[in-house]
């Protein structure tokens, strides 16, 4: 079985960015970049289910400028087998980018298509469910357990009320969650082998996607500071902090 990775070029989670100061926009022309970790968590899974035979080729996507690249061979670094670079400056939505790999998975007939259930930038949590229904295929979004039972793929979702598993026939779209597994760091050889790794390049018009943007960001602006919080030692101070200062009893 295929397995087909999309991935995201995000600010390290580590880095603090602010806005610029006409909030066009974030600060980020010179902060480090990484793979967004919820699509490094989707790319581990992928590698442990090629390890236990299940999965014969780890193919991992990205859509973005020239420099997505450097995150692409980070993938195939920690296991995958080739890439593909979906090249293009635009700035785009998830319907967007849903359809741009939708176009991939008509080429590559993967039999699972694993994706970071959100980035940490845009937060959308769409492109998963969007690309599920273009496809027509099944989904189990915020998958925090994966098993394949035959032609089926068992995910655990983890919900406010509980756990829910549901079992998909594949092919099926299955989003990532932060307790699916914990990420491996790349070994210097396979660093180095990745810089042979296959890596094609394609462009928007190569896959017959076109498209208009929807939604524009007019303005970013960073959170208003608020006031640091008090502690109090016993439960009559807070109650009578309530009362003197919330007013609410």
């Amino acid at each position: 079985m295929k397995i087909l990775v999309a991935i995201k070029r995000t600010v390290d989670p580590n880095v603090r960015v602010r806005p610029l100061p006409d909030g066009s926009g974030m600060d980020i022309a010179t902060a480090k970049m990484a793979i967004n970790p919820f699509c490094e968590i989707a790319v581990e899974e992928a590698i442990r289910l090629k390890e236990q035979g299940i999965a014969t080729e780890v193919v991992v996507a990205s859509v973005g400028p020239v420099v997505v690249q450097e995150q692409l061979r980070a993938a195939l670094a920690l296991g995958a087998d080739r890439a593909i670079h979906i090249n293009t400056d635009e700035a785009l939505e998830p319907l967007s980018i849903a359809r741009l790999l939708k176009a991939i998975v008509v080429q590559e007939q993967p039999g699972l298509i694993l994706l970071g259930k959100q980035s940490i930038d845009g937060d959308h949590n769409q492109t998963g469910q969007m690309l599920a229904a273009l496809c027509n295929y099944p989904q189990g979004t915020f998958a925090s357990k994966i098993r394949l039972i035959g032609e089926e793929i068992h995910v655990t979702r983890e919900l406010d009320s509980g756990l829910q598993t549901l079992a998909l026939r594949l092919p099926a779209v299955v989003t990532t969650d932060l307790r699916l597994n914990q990420p491996r760091f790349p070994t210097m050889p396979n660093i180095i082998k990745a810089r042979q790794k296959p890596l094609v390049v394609v462009v928007p018009a190569d896959l017959g996607v076109a498209f208009n943007q929807r939604v524009i960001t007019e303005s970013l602006v960073a959170p208003k500071s608020r006031p640091a919080g008090i502690k109090v030692n016993t439960v009559t101070e807070l109650l009578e902090k309530l009362r003197t200062e919330a007013r609410v009893l």
